[in-house]
Protein backbone atom coordinates (compact mmCIF):
# COMPACT_ATOMS: atom_id res chain seq x y z
CA UNK A 1 0.00 0.00 0.00
CA UNK A 2 1.20 3.50 -0.93
CA UNK A 3 2.54 5.59 2.40
CA UNK A 4 1.43 8.94 3.03
CA UNK A 5 2.25 11.52 5.76
CA UNK A 6 -0.14 14.05 8.50
CA UNK A 7 1.28 15.85 11.16
CA UNK A 8 -1.34 16.84 13.68
CA UNK A 9 -1.08 19.07 17.00
CA UNK A 10 -2.37 17.29 20.40
CA UNK A 11 -5.65 19.08 21.71
CA UNK A 12 -5.46 20.55 24.92
CA UNK A 13 -9.17 20.30 25.31
CA UNK A 14 -11.62 17.46 23.90
CA UNK A 15 -15.34 18.95 23.48
CA UNK A 16 -17.84 20.15 20.90
CA UNK A 17 -16.67 24.24 21.76
CA UNK A 18 -13.02 23.16 21.06
CA UNK A 19 -14.11 21.17 18.18
CA UNK A 20 -15.73 23.85 16.84
CA UNK A 21 -13.09 26.26 17.40
CA UNK A 22 -10.61 23.86 15.33
CA UNK A 23 -13.07 24.14 12.51
CA UNK A 24 -13.09 27.71 12.82
CA UNK A 25 -9.56 28.17 11.94
CA UNK A 26 -9.53 24.90 8.77
CA UNK A 27 -8.45 22.60 11.31
CA UNK A 28 -10.04 18.86 11.48
CA UNK A 29 -10.61 17.14 14.87
CA UNK A 30 -9.37 13.75 14.93
CA UNK A 31 -8.57 10.41 16.91
CA UNK A 32 -6.08 7.49 16.85
CA UNK A 33 -6.93 4.49 18.30
CA UNK A 34 -6.27 0.84 18.82
CA UNK A 35 -3.59 1.17 21.02
CA UNK A 36 -5.17 1.13 24.15
CA UNK A 37 -5.17 4.72 24.83
CA UNK A 38 -7.00 7.01 22.24
CA UNK A 39 -4.52 10.27 21.03
CA UNK A 40 -6.80 13.41 20.23
CA UNK A 41 -4.96 15.97 18.05
CA UNK A 42 -6.12 18.35 14.92
CA UNK A 43 -5.00 18.24 11.34
CA UNK A 44 -5.26 21.25 8.93
CA UNK A 45 -8.10 20.16 6.33
CA UNK A 46 -5.58 20.91 3.82
CA UNK A 47 -3.01 17.89 4.03
CA UNK A 48 -6.25 15.05 4.03
CA UNK A 49 -6.04 15.58 -0.24
CA UNK A 50 -4.24 12.35 -0.36
CA UNK A 51 -6.43 10.36 2.66
CA UNK A 52 -9.75 11.66 1.94
CA UNK A 53 -9.93 13.07 -1.75
CA UNK A 54 -8.74 10.00 -3.69
CA UNK A 55 -10.29 6.88 -4.50
CA UNK A 56 -7.23 4.93 -3.15
CA UNK A 57 -6.81 3.51 0.39
CA UNK A 58 -3.42 4.37 1.82
CA UNK A 59 -0.96 3.69 5.21
CA UNK A 60 -0.95 7.16 6.91
CA UNK A 61 1.95 8.16 8.98
CA UNK A 62 0.49 10.67 11.53
CA UNK A 63 3.76 12.78 13.33
CA UNK A 64 1.84 14.24 16.31
CA UNK A 65 4.13 15.66 19.51
CA UNK A 66 7.39 14.04 18.00
CA UNK A 67 6.09 10.94 17.60
CA UNK A 68 4.50 8.87 14.71
CA UNK A 69 1.79 6.50 14.29
CA UNK A 70 0.75 4.03 11.30
CA UNK A 71 -2.61 4.37 10.85
CA UNK A 72 -5.23 3.66 8.46
CA UNK A 73 -8.42 5.74 7.71
CA UNK A 74 -11.00 4.02 9.36
CA UNK A 75 -14.54 7.09 9.25
CA UNK A 76 -14.32 10.14 7.89
CA UNK A 77 -17.49 12.50 9.03
CA UNK A 78 -19.14 15.49 7.05
CA UNK A 79 -20.58 18.33 7.27
CA UNK A 80 -24.54 18.02 6.42
CA UNK A 81 -24.88 20.62 4.38
CA UNK A 82 -21.52 22.01 2.81
CA UNK A 83 -20.28 18.06 2.96
CA UNK A 84 -17.24 19.86 4.65
CA UNK A 85 -14.84 17.17 6.76
CA UNK A 86 -15.45 17.43 9.98
CA UNK A 87 -13.79 14.79 11.91
CA UNK A 88 -11.53 11.92 11.04
CA UNK A 89 -11.14 8.29 13.04
CA UNK A 90 -7.34 6.99 12.27
CA UNK A 91 -6.77 3.19 13.52
CA UNK A 92 -3.33 2.44 14.84
CA UNK A 93 -2.27 -0.52 12.86
CA UNK A 94 0.94 -2.78 12.79
CA UNK A 95 2.80 -5.57 11.16
CA UNK A 96 1.58 -8.45 12.95
CA UNK A 97 -1.81 -7.54 13.51
CA UNK A 98 -4.18 -7.84 10.44
CA UNK A 99 -6.22 -5.06 9.73
CA UNK A 100 -9.84 -4.25 7.95
CA UNK A 101 -9.60 -1.87 4.94
CA UNK A 102 -11.66 -1.11 2.20
CA UNK A 103 -9.71 -1.67 -1.02
CA UNK A 104 -10.19 0.24 -4.51
CA UNK A 105 -11.69 -1.86 -7.38
CA UNK A 106 -9.52 -1.29 -11.02
CA UNK A 107 -10.40 -3.52 -13.95
CA UNK A 108 -7.84 -4.66 -16.36
CA UNK A 109 -8.25 -5.22 -20.41
CA UNK A 110 -11.39 -5.29 -22.62
CA UNK A 111 -13.99 -7.87 -21.75
CA UNK A 112 -15.01 -9.58 -24.92
CA UNK A 113 -18.92 -8.89 -23.71
CA UNK A 114 -17.90 -5.51 -24.18
CA UNK A 115 -16.54 -5.83 -27.48
CA UNK A 116 -19.85 -7.50 -28.80
CA UNK A 117 -21.93 -4.81 -27.62
CA UNK A 118 -22.25 -5.47 -24.07
CA UNK A 119 -21.86 -2.87 -21.29
CA UNK A 120 -19.54 -3.03 -18.16
CA UNK A 121 -21.08 -3.31 -15.22
CA UNK A 122 -18.74 -2.27 -11.90
CA UNK A 123 -21.19 -2.96 -9.00
CA UNK A 124 -18.77 -2.83 -6.24
CA UNK A 125 -16.35 0.25 -6.58
CA UNK A 126 -14.51 -0.68 -3.11
CA UNK A 127 -14.10 -4.68 -1.43
CA UNK A 128 -13.89 -4.71 2.36
CA UNK A 129 -10.81 -6.85 2.86
CA UNK A 130 -8.78 -8.48 6.01
CA UNK A 131 -5.03 -9.07 5.87
CA UNK A 132 -1.46 -8.06 7.55
CA UNK A 133 -0.05 -4.62 6.21
CA UNK A 134 2.67 -6.43 4.45
CA UNK A 135 -0.35 -8.77 2.56
CA UNK A 136 -2.36 -5.80 1.57
CA UNK A 137 -1.89 -4.21 -2.17
CA UNK A 138 -3.27 -0.77 -3.11
CA UNK A 139 -5.62 -2.09 -5.30
CA UNK A 140 -7.75 -4.91 -6.09
CA UNK A 141 -6.87 -5.71 -10.10
CA UNK A 142 -9.48 -7.82 -11.89
CA UNK A 143 -8.78 -8.70 -15.53
CA UNK A 144 -11.82 -8.99 -17.10
CA UNK A 145 -10.81 -9.53 -20.68
CA UNK A 146 -12.30 -13.22 -20.98
CA UNK A 147 -15.71 -11.64 -19.38
CA UNK A 148 -18.46 -12.30 -21.68
CA UNK A 149 -21.90 -10.64 -22.36
CA UNK A 150 -24.38 -11.92 -18.93
CA UNK A 151 -21.63 -13.43 -17.47
CA UNK A 152 -19.59 -11.63 -14.12
CA UNK A 153 -16.57 -12.22 -11.59
CA UNK A 154 -17.99 -12.84 -8.15
CA UNK A 155 -16.46 -12.21 -4.79
CA UNK A 156 -15.93 -16.18 -4.82
CA UNK A 157 -14.02 -16.05 -7.90
CA UNK A 158 -11.10 -13.34 -6.21
CA UNK A 159 -7.82 -15.27 -4.87
CA UNK A 160 -5.23 -12.84 -3.14
CA UNK A 161 -2.59 -14.93 -0.77
CA UNK A 162 -2.67 -13.75 2.53
CA UNK A 163 -6.30 -11.50 1.80
CA UNK A 164 -9.76 -12.22 3.14
CA UNK A 165 -12.76 -10.65 1.23
CA UNK A 166 -15.15 -9.89 3.81
CA UNK A 167 -17.92 -10.34 1.10
CA UNK A 168 -20.69 -13.53 0.47
CA UNK A 169 -18.74 -15.57 -1.99
CA UNK A 170 -21.79 -14.91 -4.50
CA UNK A 171 -21.85 -11.11 -4.62
CA UNK A 172 -21.44 -9.93 -7.84
CA UNK A 173 -18.42 -7.54 -8.62
CA UNK A 174 -18.12 -6.94 -12.19
CA UNK A 175 -20.26 -8.21 -15.15
CA UNK A 176 -21.33 -7.38 -18.49
CA UNK A 177 -24.96 -6.92 -19.15
CA UNK A 178 -27.10 -7.14 -22.55
CA UNK A 179 -27.94 -3.85 -23.99
CA UNK A 180 -30.54 -2.68 -26.57
CA UNK A 181 -27.93 -3.36 -29.31
CA UNK A 182 -27.60 -6.57 -28.59
CA UNK A 183 -31.20 -7.79 -28.78
CA UNK A 184 -31.83 -5.87 -31.45
CA UNK A 185 -29.92 -8.30 -33.62
CA UNK A 186 -31.49 -11.18 -33.07
CA UNK A 187 -34.91 -10.17 -34.20
CA UNK A 188 -33.17 -9.08 -37.45
CA UNK A 189 -31.60 -12.27 -37.97
CA UNK A 190 -34.75 -14.56 -37.66
CA UNK A 191 -36.58 -12.59 -39.59
CA UNK A 192 -34.28 -13.41 -42.42
CA UNK A 193 -34.40 -16.68 -41.86
CA UNK A 194 -38.04 -16.75 -41.71
CA UNK A 195 -38.35 -14.64 -44.99
CA UNK A 196 -36.78 -17.19 -47.18
CA UNK A 197 -39.07 -19.96 -46.57
CA UNK A 198 -42.00 -17.24 -47.56
CA UNK A 199 -40.19 -15.58 -50.67
CA UNK A 200 -40.23 -19.69 -52.05
CA UNK A 201 -43.46 -20.35 -51.21
CA UNK A 202 -44.94 -17.19 -52.91
CA UNK A 203 -42.43 -18.09 -55.75
CA UNK A 204 -44.16 -21.44 -56.06
CA UNK A 205 -47.55 -20.26 -56.10
CA UNK A 206 -46.71 -18.02 -59.10
CA UNK A 207 -44.82 -20.69 -61.02
CA UNK A 208 -48.27 -22.84 -60.92
CA UNK A 209 -50.46 -20.60 -63.37
CA UNK A 210 -47.86 -20.07 -65.48
CA UNK A 211 -46.93 -24.00 -65.41
CA UNK A 212 -50.12 -24.68 -66.07
CA UNK A 213 -50.99 -22.13 -69.05
CA UNK A 214 -47.57 -23.33 -70.66
CA UNK A 215 -48.30 -26.80 -70.59
CA UNK A 216 -49.77 -28.10 -74.09
CA UNK A 217 -53.66 -29.90 -74.29
CA UNK A 218 -54.20 -33.18 -73.84
CA UNK A 219 -55.96 -34.85 -76.62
Amino acid sequence: MKIVSLSGSLRANVGKVDAAALRAKGMVPCVIYGSGEQIHFSADIRHFKEIIFTPETNLVNVEVDGKTYKTVLQEAQYHKINDRLIHADFLQVSEDKPVTVQLPVKTNGTAEGVKAGGKLTIKLRKLKVRGLISKLPEYIDLNIEKLAIGKSISAGDIQIDGITLLHPKNISIVSVDTTRNVVAEEPVAGAKTAAAPAAAATAAKTAAPAAAKAAPAKK
